[in-house]
């Protein structure tokens, strides 16, 4: 038997193992000190975008519980939209949220991860070879080459951008020409061949642009962003299809040093953040932008125009001639557009003769006369 004593001694020395036992087993993460990264997206707070750029960073935030934590300001915080990627390399931003078409005019190269025909691939497609074809390591040569400290991630294949909204509907090239439009990247280029007087602004200067008249048509990206920057209210006419930025993805930026420093479980779970908000993206797009779509026709009075094919050609041809002239000009950006060929064609006659014709089915259901 066991007197009062010993009993009282042994709860005393189980409780106080207990509490040691319990101060051991605390969560670790609970314990460490949160690391906070300032991010800046490239878009307006209100835009869609934005909304992207932070589903991406709660994605990081709840995988790395409280090691890590991402907090995103909107377009202009800190830098207007255009000086993001200098701001991440400097450490003035620890990363940020754009697309690689607005470093054109660091080196026009990688304007070719979201303008153009992409050689007949779509944005998923493009992704596909950035990963598994060559372009991540071409990007990466460019932004060293560029003396940019950072680590860039691709993620979130965008749906084919409109022409763009217009006055009045656009039937046939001649109508393009002189008109003052917005677009950015190798469109730029693209559209000046067209003879089309091309302004690059910012995606929160375009609609105030077309108010005043400084413009007389432009292009963003798609039904849920133009809607929410006010294109309706300035623009009736929307033409749908258009080759000059049918395969763009965003990028997510981090300052290389900061990124470095980082322990490897933290790297994968940016990774493994990258590739579900790329999964996320797209079907989100896929449920905002139908809506949007329909209640700019059924609520604001827009019309919606496929644009022409002869338009389509044309950009085609400009394309090209745009393309072989840079090619010759700048070593890097023949050697993006010879490894995306490659690529491109190996796929692309995959994807082209397996893929089945969706609209045959679509049409079956929803657009048959009803008897």
């Amino acid at each position: 038997m066991t007197d009062s004593k010993t009993t009282t001694r042994r709860r005393s020395l189980l409780k106080g193992a207990a509490v040691a036992a319990g101060a051991l087993s605390a969560p670790m993460v609970s314990q460490a000190q949160t690391t906070t990264w300032r991010f800046q997206s490239t878009w307006p707070a209100k835009d869609i975008f934005h909304e992207f750029a932070q589903d991406y960073a709660k994605k990081v935030n709840d995988m790395a519980g409280n090691r890590l934590k991402i907090e995103v300001l909107p377009a202009g915080a800190v830098v207007p939209a255009f000086q993001l990627l200098d701001a991440v390399a400097k450490g003035t931003l620890d990363g940020g949220h754009g697309v690689i078409a607005y470093w054109y005019g660091k080196n026009q190269a990688v304007a070719l991860w979201g303008s153009g025909p992409a050689f007949g691939m779509d944005a998923n497609m493009v992704l596909a070879w950035h990963n598994y074809g060559g372009g991540k390591e071409l990007l990466d040569e460019i932004y060293k080459s560029l003396n940019m400290d950072v680590v860039s991630k691709l993620y979130g294949p965008m749906p084919t951008q409109p022409l763009g909204w217009f006055k009045k509907p656009v039937a046939k090239v001649e109508d393009l020409k002189g008109l003052k439009f917005r677009t950015v990247g190798l469109a730029v280029d693209v559209f000046t061949e067209m003879g089309v007087a091309v302004n690059p602004l910012p995606g929160g200067e375009i609609v105030p642009a077309l108010d005043r008249g400084l413009l007389d048509a432009a292009e963003f990206n798609n039904a849920s962003s133009d809607r929410v920057l006010g294109f309706p209210d300035v623009a009736k006419n929307c033409m749908l299809q258009s080759f000059h930025q049918c395969s763009e993805q965003f990028e997510v930026l981090f300052n290389k040093t900061k990124y470095d420093a980082l322990p490897a479980e933290l790297k994968s779970i940016i990774d493994y953040a990258t590739q579900a908000a790329s999964a996320d993206m797209s079907w989100k797009a896929a449920d905002r932008y139908a809506k949007d779509y329909a209640e700019m026709q059924s609520k604001q009075g827009v019309k919606f125009y496929k644009t022409p094919d002869a338009i389509l050609r044309a950009q085609l041809a400009a394309w090209d001639k745009v393309t072989t002239k840079k090619a010759g000009e700048n070593p890097m950006f023949k050697k993006v557009m010879d490894s995306m060929r490659a690529f491109a064609q190996r796929s692309g006659r995959w994807k082209n003769d397996t893929d089945i014709d969706f609209k045959m089915a679509w049409n079956h259901y929803f657009s048959q006369k009803k008897s």
